[in-house]
């Protein structure tokens, strides 16, 4: 039996490592990365624009950033690398959105003329093709606190946050995973989930304002490491933390930490949304405010489904019945899983 299930945890090793970007090239992601960082910052003092400080933050900071990859069924960007610029204004244009975008496209026009461009709704996208890998240029407005910033949201919402806390949230519990015995990493998990997440929306079609953010999936992640930590294998730790997250959603249970914030607060912010899954960083940003009961309902069936398709892989897989086995996480991660196990 160990023998059989040892198959399963080969193959869920096997696609963690294909899954997370190529480690060889981090010292050259973070050269490029300070270099954005100089040169943008150089066009925006040379404008008149005061950047305060240019914070490592995103999946590439916290580990947990995915490979791209283009074929087989599943359509994935892959690491995009944030670059937050926080700007401290001193006219009321410095602190509008847009107006922040349209100069943010200007210095990346200036310092990366041959590079490919793309606006999105709060950031300014560089895309260097040959590397398979974009850095997102995203303005923010400082405050008195040099670990806070405000981000701008294309609403014109303003929410107060802290990208170095972010990035400490989940590096804590990554350390805390560390630290225990066997394979199975906090950070390893949430990549795996990510992309679950990925070929979901890829096969289901999702228009982005319905699609469920890279950070609800982080923090139902760290929600179900809190709770449960990690197993021996990543089957038996994913099953666990699927059936976790599937009751926290379907039971409309508060998600909430209290790393940065105390009790006091996080019962202060009680809302009267259809279910809470609250900023550790800022517990009045309830990331799922404007979900309704449907949208909730689609993720629970999702999570659901989840649990239903790894529990047929690991009930295969103990029968000795690995083309079987296969097939259900197929099922669940698409056809890259087939091609990454390591199955020869």
């Amino acid at each position: 039996m160990a023998g059989v299930r040892s198959v399963l945890h080969r193959r869920f090793s096997c696609f963690v490592e294909w899954l997370a970007p190529d480690v060889d090239k981090e010292d050259d992601i973070r050269k490029q990365a300070n270099d954005i960082r100089e040169r943008v910052k150089g066009q925006a003092e040379r404008d008149g624009l005061v950047i305060r400080s240019t914070p490592s933050a995103g999946s590439f900071a916290k580990r947990t950033g995915l490979r791209r990859h283009i074929t087989g069924g599943s359509d994935v960007e892959g690491l995009d690398v944030d670059l937050p610029f926080v700007v401290s204004p001193r006219t009321r244009r410095d602190e509008e959105l847009t107006s922040l975008l349209d100069r943010f496209e200007r210095y990346a026009a200036a310092t990366y003329p041959s590079t490919e461009r793309e606006r999105t709704r709060s950031a300014v996208r560089l895309r260097f093709k040959a590397a398979r890998l974009s850095y997102e240029l995203v303005p923010m407005l400082a405050t008195e606190d040099r670990d806070r910033q405000i981000l701008i949201r294309a609403s014109g919402e303003r929410v107060e946050t802290s990208v170095q806390k972010h990035v400490d949230f989940v590096r804590r519990r990554t350390q805390d995973s560390n630290e225990l015995p066997g394979r199975v990493k906090f950070n390893e998990c949430v990549r795996l989930l990510k992309w679950w997440r990925e070929f979901r929306i890829d096969h289901v079609g999702l228009p982005e304002p319905l699609r469920p953010s890279s950070m609800l999936i982080e923090l139902l992640c760290a929600h179900a490491y809190d709770a449960l930590r990690v197993e021996a294998t990543y089957a038996t730790t994913l099953l666990r933390w699927l059936q976790h997250m599937a009751s926290a959603v379907r039971g409309r249970t508060r998600v909430v930490f209290a790393d940065f914030v105390s009790p006091a607060e996080l019962e202060r912010a009680r809302g009267a949304a259809e279910w809470d899954v609250l900023d550790p960083v800022n517990p009045s940003n309830n990331i799922v405010a404007r979900w309704s009961r449907q949208d909730i309902d689609k993720l629970s069936d999702w999570l659901t489904q989840a649990c239903s398709d790894l529990d047929a892989a690991m009930r295969a897989s103990v029968a000795g019945k690995d083309a079987e086995s296969l097939r259900h996480l197929v099922a669940l991660f698409g056809t890259p899983f087939k091609h990454h196990c390591g199955d020869t």
